[in-house]
């Protein structure tokens, strides 16, 4: 069985009876995890309560809910209250987002993010765990011993992914959280990216079996694969050129080839637009960081990522008949 998951985004229109409906044909297909996502449209929190109210078996996560725009006490209360709605199924994801949403959106300066994260990591544990929240931090001093009033989550500790790219985020997700949500990957590089993180979580003295890691690409199952090919090229080169540096070093970092390929959209981008970003992105690079295509291609690049050992196993699917689509997912899951 494949640990499949699906996204549902957060920029574009909600309809809240879509919303359900997809949420439910992956309840009943064997969708392991359904992920719902927060930059400047919709609250995350609204939208996982509506998929946690219309299943009962699959996982809810966010990706991601930066750890900027509330506080951490706030982010506990509203994930243990989740927790408790869909009787233990969800898995907290956080990030640190990057200046332009945090500074730009939300009016707050993007500083020491890392310990940021840190903090807010241990400040969530200890109360979702019920123990007194005393902390003392280098960011937040709390000393008053508050437990949540009238909330019992189902579980004393709910799951904890990052969403981290640099070195340094790396390694601080393996020792404080129970797993991670890379940048894009291309295929030569899964299976030494899923290792290190591995080894930096065992030598920070967690437990290796116990961590999740979620594919970075994705597979996607269409009748179109040039049109779904163009969507990737054209997000990517969004990353690469107009994201910030943090997803720019990213991409750096995975090879000076994939280096040269950021820097030319880079610049074709601040030369002439977003037509010319697109246009300076190989298709082969896009093709190396996900999939689209046939059911069959799709599950061999499935079965690829999980041989890496990737846990969590993103997929697409165009079709839109809802018998159809249900089928479809239960074949991805086997």
């Amino acid at each position: 069985m494949r640990r499949i998951s699906i996204a549902v985004g957060s920029r574009a229109t909600i309809d809240f009876d879509e919303l359900r409906q997809e949420a439910r044909l992956a309840d009943e297909a064997g969708v392991d995890s359904v992920w719902l996502g927060e930059s400047w449209g919709a609250d995350l929190f609204t939208l996982m309560a509506v998929v946690a109210e219309a299943t009962e078996r699959v996982r809810i996560g966010s990706a991601i809910v930066n750890v900027f725009s509330r506080t951490p006490a706030a982010l506990a209360q509203h994930f243990a209250t989740l927790d408790l709605l869909s009787e233990g199924r969800i898995l907290i994801g956080l990030g640190t987002s990057g200046p332009q949403v945090i500074e730009d959106f939300h009016g707050l300066p993007y500083r020491r993010a890392l310990r940021r994260l840190r903090e807010y990591v241990e400040i969530m544990d200890l109360l979702i765990a019920g123990e007194p929240l005393n902390y003392e931090g280098e960011l937040f001093q709390l000393q008053r011993g508050f437990t949540f009033r009238g909330l019992v989550p189902p579980r004393k500790h709910i799951p904890i992914v990052i969403g981290a790219m640099s070195p340094a985020s790396v390694r601080q997700t393996a020792r404080i959280a129970d797993g991670l949500l890379p940048g894009r990957t291309p295929r030569s590089q899964w299976a030494e990216e899923v290792r290190a993180f591995l080894a930096m979580a065992a030598e920070a003295g967690r437990d290796p079996a116990s961590m999740e890691v979620r594919a970075p690409g994705g597979a996607h199952v269409t009748s179109d694969p040039d049109a779904a090919y163009e969507a990737m090229r054209r997000n990517t080169a969004f990353y690469m050129a107009r994201m910030g540096d943090l997803h720019f070093q990213n991409f750096a970092r995975n090879g000076m080839e994939e280096e040269e390929e950021a820097l030319a959209v880079r610049r074709a981008w601040d030369a002439g637009g977003s037509a010319a970003g697109y246009a300076a992105l190989p298709l082969e690079c896009v093709q190396e960081m996900g999939y689209a295509g046939p059911v069959e291609g799709c599950i061999e690049w499935l079965e690829a990522e999980r041989d890496a050992g990737y846990t969590i196993l993103p997929v697409a699917v165009d079709e839109r008949d809802p018998k159809k689509r249900r089928a479809i997912y239960a074949q991805l899951v086997g």
